[in-house]
């Protein structure tokens, strides 16, 4: 594998991202890994590794650099979680735009990608990120999967469920049974916009486990939920990515 730490220029300035992809065999189907709200961290860089160790070209970029390039919530007290928050509150659909933008144009020139064939996965914060980019990219981006996404049902008009009129890749959606970021009333919100606007998709409901269960250093981590995402994950690239070679 070969593994870089490096700063992919954007319109707002440089966005330290890891990158990771088998060292032969390329080029290698893109997956854009969006990142949730505690940070860029070695726990998010493992999984960026597990995605590229099947065959994906990963890019895994800081999204807090804007203001940070280090940020990672390691001790969940009421000012570092506020601290948090506000980190969050910085990123919308127009930096998401904007990131997403970066990220074509580094993969477009990058010898070891192949930019025809892009996926991208969000987690908690980002699920509503990988909407965003494949309402903006409809030609560009082939598969998004949004796993225990948060905020996908809002009040403005750029929320995540109005998205799906504009979205013609297939989308994965795993929903945590508790989630008070994604309360059941929000996920069959999201669920109706899917089946209105007709795109493929897959919603599941992952029962008993909490919102982060996927996260190894969780103390909510569920392995058997989290290698079913795993292989649900996989099977989406495959399937979208990997097969239109």
């Amino acid at each position: 594998m070969i593994e870089q730490t490096l700063d992919i220029p954007t319109a707002d300035g440089a966005m330290n991202s890891f990158v990771v992809h088998p060292e032969e065999g390329g080029p290698h189907p893109v997956v854009f890994f969006y990142m949730d709200a505690p940070g860029w961290r070695e726990e998010l860089r493992d999984m960026a590794r597990r995605l590229a160790s099947v065959g994906y070209f990963v890019v895994l970029p800081n999204l807090y650099y804007r203001l940070t390039r280090d940020f990672w919530l390691t001790e969940r007290t009421e000012a570092k979680m506020a601290h948090m928050f506000s980190l969050m509150a910085t990123l919308d659909r127009a930096t998401t735009v904007c990131d997403t933008a970066a990220l074509l144009r580094f993969v477009d020139a990058h010898a070891a990608a192949d930019a025809t064939r892009i996926g991208a996965v969000g987690y908690c914060m980002s699920g509503p990120f990988v909407m965003w980019a494949a309402a903006e990219w409809p030609q560009r981006i082939g598969a998004i999967a949004s796993i225990h996404g948060a905020n996908m049902v809002t009040d403005k008009a750029d929320s995540p469920h109005r998205m799906p009129p504009q979205i013609r890749c297939e989308s994965y959606f795993a929903c945590a049974e508790i989630d008070k970021w994604a309360p059941p009333a929000d996920v069959e919100a999201l669920g109706a916009a899917l089946r209105d606007a007709g795109t493929s998709h897959r919603l599941e409901w992952y029962p008993g486990v909490e919102h982060g269960f996927v996260f190894p250093q969780r103390a909510v981590y569920d392995r058997a939920a989290a290698e079913r995402h795993w292989e649900r994950l996989f099977s989406l690239f495959e399937r979208t990515l990997r097969a239109r070679a």
